[in-house]
């Protein structure tokens, strides 16, 4: 089993772009799994992650819900932005400046054959990273990714998720907000979920920007302890 993880910051990169990368490498290591059951070989697999921050898009998941997305073409141009149909499972969600984007491409037989776990840690990673903060985030039964005070009325999410998974391999991830423009998210019913707010790190902490490459740091570290997996 190969627990070492080869990890890319892609800087500012466009929405299309990363997808056609992430596709490639998540086809490379799909390949080689069928090749080392055909020719009953035992090649290692690789690992991939990927931190991105994107330009302003929207991407509608494969079960999702087009009338989630509040804005027709001329005003998507009108906010810079761009929307995508997507191949990960969720509805429709924001990606913009100021958002931690991270996608693990992981052969989970390197790991754990278990998506369920996976997208607890997953999770988990944030939820400990939002505690070096001060801030007390959770799971919402029933939905996927980080929330603040659930259960109350003031119950926000912080932090997306969605993923794809075929062969145990996996692609797409989750979205952080950090010093996200949250106007953005006025403009879709996040997740096809409506009575609940969307936040960023930055206004929960009351400043007016977060040093990213710090929150970036602390998500690693709580990946690979959580992973028991290493970056290279």
């Amino acid at each position: 089993m190969n627990k070492a993880i080869k990890i890319s910051d892609l800087g500012i990169k466009d929405y299309k772009e990363t997808w056609d990368f992430q596709e490639q490498l998540f086809d490379e290591i799909l390949q080689l799994k069928i090749k080392n059951r055909r020719e009953n070989l035992n090649l290692t697999t690789p690992n991939h992650f990927l931190f991105v921050e994107h330009p302003h898009v929207y991407t509608l998941g494969k079960s999702g819900d087009f009338s989630n997305l509040l804005l027709n073409e001329e005003q998507l141009k009108e906010k810079k932005a761009v929307f995508y149909k997507i191949n990960r499972g969720g509805d429709i969600t924001y990606h913009g400046p100021g958002q931690i984007v991270g996608y693990p491409i992981l052969d989970l037989e390197n790991f754990f054959t278990d998506i369920h776990k996976y997208l607890r840690l997953l999770e988990e990673m944030v939820i400990l990273t939002l505690k070096e903060y001060g801030l007390d985030a959770t799971r919402s039964k029933g939905e996927t990714g980080v929330w603040l005070d659930v259960g109350t009325p003031f119950a926000r999410k912080i932090c997306a998720m969605g993923v794809r998974a075929s062969r145990w391999v996996t692609m797409h991830g989750f979205a952080l907000n950090v010093n996200a423009n949250l106007g953005y998210f006025d403009h879709i019913v996040p997740c096809g979920i409506k009575d609940k707010a969307v936040t960023s790190l930055n206004v929960e902490l009351g400043q007016k920007e977060v040093d990213q490459k710090e929150v970036k740091e602390k998500l690693k570290k709580h990946f690979t302890q959580l992973f028991e997996a290493e970056f290279v």
